[in-house]
């Protein structure tokens, strides 16, 4: 089994599961939108969240009818959020070593966080 971010799909066999042309796919790397691995002979290979991502963007195109320039500005805000999300919860982490230590009171030590996810209603 391969792991998430391990680039194992070609681009023939990406567009063949999304049923897309391949060009499609080579557009929106050149629009920045996906970025796949390449191997020493310039091959592109595609990971699983390659794949997520580029399902989502069909589904913001297709079903919402959002441009490529919207498209970008949602991949980041997302990306934005899944970083402060990692950071939230590396923060609790700690404040969790640090009440097992007892140097943290209590009635202070209790973290809270909204999660927040994308979700695209189809009309």
């Amino acid at each position: 089994m391969h792991s998430y971010d391990e680039p194992v799909y070609l681009i023939s066999v990406v567009a063949n599961m999304l049923d897309i042309h391949p060009q499609t796919l080579r557009q929106y790397e050149k629009e920045g939108l996906i970025k796949p691995s390449r191997t020493q002979g310039r091959i592109r290979l595609y990971s699983q969240r390659d794949i997520e991502k580029i399902k989502m963007v069909l589904r913001l195109t297709r079903n919402l009818g959002v441009n490529i320039a919207g498209i970008d500005i949602i991949l980041q805000l997302k990306e934005k959020m899944d970083e402060m999300q990692d950071e939230v919860n590396f923060l609790r982490d700690e404040l969790k070593k640090s009440n097992r230590n007892g140097s943290v009171h209590l009635s202070k030590a209790m973290v809270t966080t909204n999660s927040y996810d994308i979700i695209l209603f189809q009309k």
